[in-house]
């Protein structure tokens, strides 16, 4: 794991020299903000479940920016060539990149917590922090699986808008069609399918349940995609 750490802080500290990344921070950090500001409307219970459901479709778009170019870079500048005759293996390399990514991703969540702070002066009676612990654990959660397929279509590519609007759509056509699904009139199959998908998954933790069951269906769908990459990226060395 050496060799996935030192590649991690690397990627890490990569993030503070990108301008990118300081766009997507002001931009998250704008749209969570605003929807904090929603949850102190007159008769909603005090508590972050606005922000909780609403998180993944921010994530929908902001991470395939922070992803883009975690391979797709490497690629086109010349560099994984030099890292792959380095004494540095595939699982490694896609490790270290995602744990890098994994890593800004919490700086991205960091300030959030002021939010809780502002609760804990504000609300009477005592705050419910378990809502709001279940709603962060569903974000990191949904935050690395999105991450894992941003890292994915990273390695298919050279180019970095390539990368950025295949895993947008796969996160969309994931994410937000089986939620706008929710709301039409579908066979028991369809219903059953969609119940199935991610948005569903993670609202069970916006609303302050924390399900075995998804925790799994996140962590099972991160290491696929990490796997699905160690591949590609092995495939790469021998040609």
């Amino acid at each position: 794991m050496k060799p996935a750490t030192v590649i991690a802080r690397r990627e890490l500290s990569s993030y503070f020299c990108s301008p990118i990344a300081y766009v997507s921070l002001t931009l998250f950090l704008a749209l969570s903000g605003f929807l904090f500001y929603q949850d102190f409307e007159p008769g909603r219970p005090a508590g972050m479940r606005n922000l909780f459901e609403w998180m993944v479709f921010i994530l929908v778009f902001i991470i395939p920016v922070l992803s883009m170019g975690l391979l797709a870079q490497e690629s086109s500048t010349g560099t994984m060539e030099t890292m792959m005759t380095a004494p540095v293996g595939e699982t490694d390399v896609v490790l270290g990149k995602f744990l890098g990514s994994l890593g800004f991703f919490l700086v991205l969540l960091a300030p959030t917590l002021i939010y809780v702070l502002v609760l804990i002066a504000v609300t009477t009676p005592k705050l419910d922090f378990g809502p709001i612990f279940s709603g962060y654990i569903g974000m990191i959660l949904v935050g690395a699986l999105f991450l894992s397929i941003g890292l994915f279509f990273s390695s298919l590519t050279k180019s970095q808008v390539v990368a950025a609007v295949a895993s947008a759509a796969v996160l969309f056509l994931a994410t937000i069609v089986p939620w706008w699904a929710q709301s039409e009139t579908l066979r028991q199959f369809w219903k059953t399918v969609v119940s199935q998908t991610v948005f569903p998954r993670y609202t069970d933790f916006s609303r302050g349940v924390i399900d075995t069951g998804n925790i799994v269906f996140f962590l099972a769908g991160t290491v696929v995609f990490l796997f699905a990459t160690v591949k590609v990226v092995e495939s790469r060395r021998w040609k």
